[in-house]
């Protein structure tokens, strides 16, 4: 069997899918897990996910990806700040993933961790990835096999080949503001985190003109799914059909949950905006606009 017979079916697959591939060659499975946790101060902090992944158990052969240290700059002005080309094709290679693999990544949570990783990849160029529908949660409800411990990858060559459309900084958020470019703007922070009634920076609320699609909004509450195509259009419309859509949160994680989503949905021009709330709130003449609509 080659890594040529695996072709996955889309950016999503279920965990059917997934067992009845599960052990082939060219079939990469990657945890890309991270624990998140309330500072005293209030604000989100974050951990990796390696020991709940060697404790708690994952998926079969399934390698883990640390998004914190391994697929993040660490120079980066703010946490998950995506890394650069360089980096990036050395964490692939170290994880396993070469020309012809094919990578299913899970996490979990709502799947916005995946989604990060799945994004990432895309934006330098390698499309043979896609995210476990329901991540580790469905695999539990459906009472699949788990493994403890660690899975030593086997290193492989990545080249990376960056697209930049697939970004935006905060000067063309800007300029979306301003009117001078046209695109939808979504919102995918927690709803009180749009609304303003919690501020989890230096300032509250949302970029003006944004519509809202937080990352937990966007899966079925029981089974952790992604919503089917209907619901998933409901509550993406204001940005359906946009010439361009840019998807932003707190910083860029729960933006590419939308970005997937979106993505689904067939919409081809989305950017994340990866500086998100945490670049566009530090600066004081950054608007911001607070709501008490929520999202229901």
């Amino acid at each position: 069997m080659t890594a040529e017979s695996i072709a996955l079916p889309g950016p999503l697959v279920s965990t059917q899918w997934l067992a009845d591939h599960l052990g082939r060659d060219g079939l990469l499975v990657v945890d890309a897990s991270v624990a998140g946790f309330t500072r005293p101060d209030g604000r989100p902090g974050y951990l990796s996910g390696h020991e709940q992944y060697l404790l708690e158990g994952h998926v079969p052969g399934a390698v883990f990806a640390d998004l914190i240290d391994d697929f993040s700059d660490p120079d980066g002005a703010y946490a998950f700040t995506r890394p650069d080309a360089e980096r990036f094709a050395a964490a692939a290679g170290a994880l396993g993933v070469g020309p012809d693999t094919s990578v299913v990544v899970y996490d979990t949570a709502v799947g916005q961790w995946a989604a990060r990783l799945w994004w990432l990849f895309r934006a330098f160029g390698y499309d043979r990835v896609a995210v476990l529908d329901g991540g580790l949660t469905k695999w539990r409800a459906d009472a699949r096999e788990l493994v403890l411990g660690h899975v030593e990858p086997a290193p492989a060559t990545f080249t990376a080949v960056p697209r930049e459309e697939l970004w935006v900084d905060k000067a063309e958020v800007e300029a979306v503001v301003r009117g001078e470019v046209e695109a939808a703007l979504v919102c995918s922070a927690p709803p009180k985190d749009f609304t303003g009634e919690v501020a989890s920076r230096a300032r509250a609320g949302h970029i003006p003109g944004s519509s809202s699609a937080p990352a937990g909004f966007l899966v079925d509450r029981e089974r952790n799914t992604v919503l089917d195509a209907e619901q998933l259009r409901q509550r993406l419309a204001p940005a359906l059909g946009a010439p361009r859509i840019i998807t932003y949160c707190g910083g860029g994680i729960a933006a590419a949950a939308s970005a997937l989503a979106l993505t689904l949905l067939g919409e081809r021009s989305v950017a994340i905006y990866d500086g998100s709330l945490n670049e566009w709130a530090a600066d004081p003449h950054a608007p911001l606009v607070t709501s008490t609509e929520r999202v229901r």
